[in-house]
């Protein structure tokens, strides 16, 4: 009897495995359940604060329904979203991206670079050995670069919180302004032709077959997929989630209105390179900086200014720039800097002058 017990899997275990062996029953099912919960979120939140001693109308009642209503928002759609693109990265592996990139000429090759950013796993600290790959596997130095900015900045954390937050234009335009910086940034870093640059341990490290041969690969394995891309990507982010909406949430409930059009607005000319100096050196992600993005247009803030700062935040991160210097010369960096920084702030008074 003990060993019946021992051996038998328990309830939990059979819950755990049940997706894995009825997939096309799962996915379904678990897309109604996601549609119905989304669909109670305001109704919710607004039953929490008036369950509060708290006036729904006053400072504190707005910054509690602002964090009580997107919180769970961001969360469900981050989930979702990462559920299903872990699934479709299980199509695109870093081998399998280095592999489609090598032997492709410059110019094709930045645009399918800075496309394939969009769905490959990507975090900073994978910045060396993706780096280390692509020069060994023979792909030329700007097109790892629009990989390398694109795949942090352009990823589908950002791409889902600006899609609930601010709707499917903005989001396109997010979409679009960030491939074409990581495009003519790449280019441009290729034309400089700053190979000499790297470290000299780079260089010398000798060329690889690009070859990628692919596995069979079925639904159950994608759905698994799915699941460790939401606990390894959801796992980590959620609490910059937390404190980028508490952060929103203070802004939305105490800031004046019109308050932030003082120095973040477009009258103000140094609000753009303002707004990039100050991202660069912070220390967060997407799912951190576009709550605070989404309170600070609510208070005045210009387009423009404000995505010319979270593009600095994600793409210009000082912990990957130092994470880099592993593998990159002082002058390669600073010329990295200094290019995707210029593609920012063009976007930013562009944004500025034409909205």
């Amino acid at each position: 009897m003990g060993m019946n017990t021992a051996t038998s899997p328990s309830s939990l275990q059979l819950a755990k495995a049940w997706p894995l062996h009825h997939p096309r029953i799962f996915l379904p099912l678990a897309a109604a359940l996601w549609w119905a919960l989304y669909q109670m979120l305001v109704p919710a939140s607004e039953w929490l604060v008036a369950r509060l001693p708290v006036d729904r109308a006053s400072h504190l009642g707005g910054a509690l329904q602002f964090f009580f209503y997107d919180t769970p928002k961001v969360l469900m759609l981050l989930t979702g979203v990462v559920f299903v693109m872990g699934m479709v990265n299980s199509y695109f592996t870093p081998e399998r991206t280095r592999a489609l990139l090598a032997g492709k000429s410059e110019g094709v090759a930045n645009v399918m670079a800075a496309t394939l950013g969009i769905v490959t796993p990507f975090c900073s600290c994978s910045a060396v050995p993706l780096f280390i790959g692509f020069v060994q596997a023979g792909v030329p130095l700007g097109v790892t670069f629009s990989f390398l900015i694109s795949a942090p900045m352009v990823n589908e954390v950002a791409l889902t919180l600006l899609f609930s937050l601010f709707g499917w234009k903005v989001a396109a335009l997010y979409l679009g302004l960030g491939l074409t910086v990581a495009i003519v940034a790449g280019w441009v870093i290729g034309r400089l032709e700053m190979e000499a640059h790297l470290e000299d341990w780079v260089r010398d490290m000798p060329k690889l077959s690009a070859d990628f041969e692919p596995g069979q690969t079925t639904l159950a394995d994608r759905v698994q997929a799915g699941f460790a891309a939401v606990k390894e990507i959801v796992g980590k982010v959620w609490p910059y989630i937390l404190a980028g909406i508490a952060i929103g949430a203070g802004i939305h409930g105490y800031v004046p209105q019109d308050f932030m059009a003082s120095f973040m607005g477009k009258e103000a000319w140094w609000s753009v390179p303002l707004a990039v100096l100050i991202g660069v050196p912070m220390y967060t992600n997407a799912a951190g900086v576009i709550p605070i993005v989404q309170a600070l247009l609510a208070k005045g803030a210009a387009l423009g200014t404000v995505l010319a700062f979270m593009m600095s935040v994600i793409a210009l991160s000082l912990p990957e720039l130092i994470i880099l210097r592993k593998v990159l010369k002082l002058r390669l960096i600073a010329t990295f800097v200094a290019v995707v920084a210029s593609g920012i702030l063009m976007v930013g008074y562009v944004f500025n002058a034409v909205l």
